[in-house]
């Protein structure tokens, strides 16, 4: 054992390498048993650790990884968010994650009070409960393809405000001379009004420099550059990284930070490409922060705690979801709404941990305190992901029970519900600006049909889009943009893809484009365009409603307009003699 450990700490990478063998293991196990791979990434994280098998010593580069998917997750998040969406959302996600915090840390004092806690403690460990995981919640979320959803969307949006309270709590922390790291800093840093003041100006002067990119150049740069898809995803995760940077720079998070760059670039034609294109980088990335969060579980502070954390973890794990549903409701919201979205917050944070780190090095609390608030986080979070892995069968069985957080009209919601239909009511959606994917649109519109084109040429996208024309840049062969299409209203889906001459292989769009409609749960009629006859048969066994042949059908619709005009010219002759 000592020559396997000796082997694998001899190189980064070859802890690198026991690393992923080890999450592709457990991974594996996790999934023969039904369990969510967030689950088995912690555990990894823990068996990686110094309880374990203390594989990680190279924490630094884990960490420089772990930070670099969360860049890329928040960024991802951003694309999905845009000024007007912030404008509908802004009120109930300011109010109902301001409010949450409020009553959780309140509550939690008193709880913390009744458990024995002195008071400096109970403060702390109350804090500490009111922040929930942005990474992990908008993880899960991705995976049930509900960051759209609106429960998603206001999710999101007070999970933003949670993590504006947890800089300006650490700032206040940093104050009494620690750093966000739990080093003591040195003395000169002003006091924590002065340091507020300044990140408030520094955020407001980064969030004016984002908006002036995303009205003058965002759209304009981002085409040039999406002519080479390559650069396209080099550039996107190289603006993530810097925004990042600028924002922890400044004094607020990197998850600010990245989330800035992705709304930055959420009004471009080209995000659903970004999104489906850097979703599995994400995922792999996101590896690497739960390992870092597994591996800094101390299971040796933990067993003496296993009483008040049980305390602790069903206040979260219950109260929180109440807390949110029961403003949710009283907003105007319906009770699935609030239920869903409240179920987000049922688990503490990884800032939990570090603010309560950094009372350990102030000498404000104990480190038993420290593991008190990490078995709870233990305990939270493998839980939560359950309760929002299986929230739809969890809330038919609590619905009735849910009724009284439900006002008789939830106003708030069904005005939302007018103005989605309205923006998303789209009839048909067509894959292909081509030469016949561009004149079936004239067709289209002289039908007056609400369609939406799909094409990946940024210029065709770019001139479709500047006609005033509903369009999305994106890949019909990417099973992930496939699952962002909005699908809702959607009747028919037709493909007037250009193809080669080889014929269908497994790797064509058109199949992809299928399998992957079908996958996500669509409903309607699909329409594909092939040259080939012999096709015919495989794209209908595939699922294909209609298969348009185009050469073929303009020639019979040539020689029915010949035929047409020589009867009505009294010409009999090319009919005779058109059989």
């Amino acid at each position: 054992m000592s020559a396997l450990s000796d082997w694998i700490h001899a190189s980064p990478f070859y802890e690198l390498t026991a690393l992923l063998t080890l999450a592709a293991l457990v991974g594996f196990v996790g999934l023969l048993l039904r369990q969510p791979m967030i689950v088995s990434f912690i555990a990894v994280g823990v068996l990686a650790g110094p309880s374990a098998l203390a594989i990680v010593q190279s924490h630094e580069n884990i960490q420089l990884l772990a930070e670099l998917g969360i860049a890329v997750l928040l960024f991802l998040v951003g694309l999905k968010l845009d000024l007007k969406l912030i404008r509908t959302l802004g009120l109930v996600a300011l109010a109902t994650g301001l409010g949450q915090v409020t009553f959780t840390s309140v509550i939690g004092f008193f709880i913390g009070l009744g458990l024995g806690l002195d008071v400096t403690t109970a403060v702390y460990v109350a804090v500490a409960l009111t922040f929930s995981s942005t990474i992990i919640i908008v993880k899960l979320l991705s995976d049930k393809k509900e960051v759209d959803s609106l429960h998603g969307r206001i999710a999101i949006g007070f999970l933003i405000v949670q993590d504006l309270v947890v800089v300006l709590a650490m700032m206040v922390l940093s104050a009494f001379g620690v750093g966000a790291e739990g080093e003591i800093r040195e003395s000169g840093d002003g006091s924590a009004l002065e340091q507020i003041a300044w990140v408030v100006f520094y955020g407001f002067v980064m969030l004016g420099l984002v908006l002036l990119f995303i009205r003058y150049v965002a759209t304009a740069l981002v085409s040039r550059i999406a002519r080479s898809p390559e650069l396209l995803i080099t550039f996107a995760i190289g603006w993530a990284a810097l925004l990042a940077a600028i924002g922890s720079q400044l004094g607020f998070s990197k998850e600010l930070g990245g989330l800035l760059a992705g709304i930055s670039l959420a009004s471009t034609p080209f995000r659903e490409a970004i999104v489906a294109r850097l979703s599995s980088l994400r995922d792999f990335l996101l590896l690497f922060f739960f390992i870092a969060l597994g591996s800094q579980l101390d299971l040796g502070l933990l067993g003496a705690q296993l009483a008040p954390a049980v305390v602790f973890s069903l206040f979260v794990l219950i109260g929180n979801p109440l807390i949110v549903v029961a403003i949710m409701g009283f907003m105007g919201y319906r009770k699935r709404t609030g239920f869903l979205a409240g179920l987000t917050v049922a688990q503490i944070s990884e800032f939990s941990l570090i603010f309560m780190a950094m009372g350990l090095t102030l000498g404000h609390v104990s480190a038993e305190s420290l593991g008190l608030v990490t078995l709870v986080g233990l305990i939270t979070i493998s839980m939560s992901v359950y309760m929002i892995t299986y929230s739809h069968s969890l809330y038919s069985r609590l619905e009735k029970l849910l009724s009284v957080f439900e006002r008789k009209t939830p106003f708030r919601e069904e005005n939302f519900e007018q103005e989605q239909v309205a923006e998303e009511g789209h009839e048909l959606i067509l894959f292909g600006l081509g030469r016949y994917g561009k004149a079936m649109a004239h067709y289209m519109h002289q039908e007056g049909i609400n369609f939406l084109a799909v094409d990946f040429n940024p210029d065709e996208v770019r001139r479709w889009r500047d006609q005033g024309h509903p369009v999305m840049f994106g890949d019909a062969s990417d099973p992930n943009f496939i699952a962002s299409l909005p699908l809702n209203n959607v009747k028919w889906v037709v493909s007037a893809m250009p193809q080669h001459d080889i014929g269908l292989t497994h790797e064509d769009p058109r199949l992809t484009l299928i399998d992957g409609l079908k996958q996500h749960g669509y409903r309607g009629k699909i329409a594909i365009s092939t040259q080939q006859l012999h096709d015919h048969e495989l794209l209908r066994n595939k699922g294909a409603s209609l298969i348009l042949l185009p050469f073929y059908d303009a020639a019979e619709q040539a020689v029915a307009k010949m035929k047409a005009v020589s009867i009505s010219a009294g010409h009999s002759q090319l009919s005779n003699h058109s059989g």
